[in-house]
């Protein structure tokens, strides 16, 4: 059982998620690349999301949003819900898609974490050695949508979806940088260099190792009923937040330290017959056990 955690509006996360079996479930071709598309922007339509920037490579897939109205865990369970059922009509497939391992929704604390976490999402495919540019990259990649304020459309996939149903025949999606994050341009030229210079470096060190990249045609080429040949590494910490500052890390563990200390509390007090006030953040028991919460402190 995981400890619990505080949803408020207002906050910024980077969601990770990973196939099943690091199977390339997720391997880029049109269907695939038009479901996850259509998933997505259909998910963040239905709950308010603002999303930044979308990065699905062949087995998980990274996603960097603000979560303005506090329902992220409602968005990312409709969004991997319709991706899994679409996707397992398309490979003809019943069992699970995802991982049975939680959700990873890092809060992102400061615009640097942000910004670091936006670079990371573009340049996945680059650092792992899959392409040389991340508009190479044949699969789902937000950078030059984002870059560009280009808006993405997409159409209801034939798979799983009914025609007459009530999901939309296309949806569009704009990725933002929310006003709350600061200026819009100079955040994206920081983008830009930084990615630039992921792609300069790593460029730099194949040259120094000979070692090369699979390439589109590679990718494509790739089954999805494959996974990665390495040892998927077991037992590593699952961060809850990104902060590079060590005053804004410490601030923000703290936080989560009082919240889970009020809210076991609480949760003593209800097992014994008692009715308390929960702390504010609390989600799961608001939601579904409409439990009391407590007035959030005045600032």
């Amino acid at each position: 059982m995981t400890l619990p955690r505080p949803v408020f509006p207002g906050r910024f996360y980077m969601i990770n998620r990973r196939c099943t079996q690091r199977q390339f479930l997720l391997r880029p071709d049109d269907v695939t690349n038009e479901a996850f598309m259509y998933c997505l922007a259909e998910a963040a339509q239905r709950f308010g999301m603002e999303v930044l920037l979308p990065s699905a490579m062949s087995n998980h897939y990274h996603n960097v949003v603000y979560d303005r109205f506090g329902i992220i865990p409602e968005f990312t369970e409709h969004f991997h819900k319709m991706l899994a059922k679409c996707m397992n009509c398309v490979r003809g497939r019943a069992e699970n898609f995802w991982s049975t391992e939680q959700v990873c929704d890092v809060e992102l604390i400061e615009l640097s974490d942000v910004i670091n976490k936006l670079v990371y999402a573009a340049t996945n495919p680059v650092k792992d050695g899959l392409v040389e540019r991340v508009h190479h990259w044949p699969g789902v990649n937000g950078l030059s949508a984002l870059l560009n304020a280009r808006a993405i459309h997409a159409k209801r996939p034939k798979h799983f979806f009914a025609e007459d149903g009530v999901m939309p025949e296309h949806v569009t999606l704009n990725l933002v940088i929310p006003e709350e994050l600061g200026d819009r341009d100079l955040i994206l030229q920081a983008v830009r260099e930084r990615v630039a210079e992921v792609e300069a470096l790593t460029a730099a060190e194949r040259a120094r190792t000979g070692a090369g990249v699979l390439g589109r045609r590679g990718v494509l080429r790739q089954s999805w009923r494959d996974a990665p040949k390495t040892i998927a590494p077991r037992g590593n910490l699952r961060p809850t937040i990104a902060a590079r500052s060590k005053w804004a890390r410490i601030e923000a563990i703290q936080r989560n330290r009082e919240f889970q200390r009020a809210y076991r509390e609480a949760r003593n007090a209800l097992l014994a017959g008692k009715v308390p006030a929960f702390p504010p953040g609390t989600y799961w028991l608001k939601r579904f056990a409409n439990v009391p919460i407590a007035a959030a402190p005045s600032t």
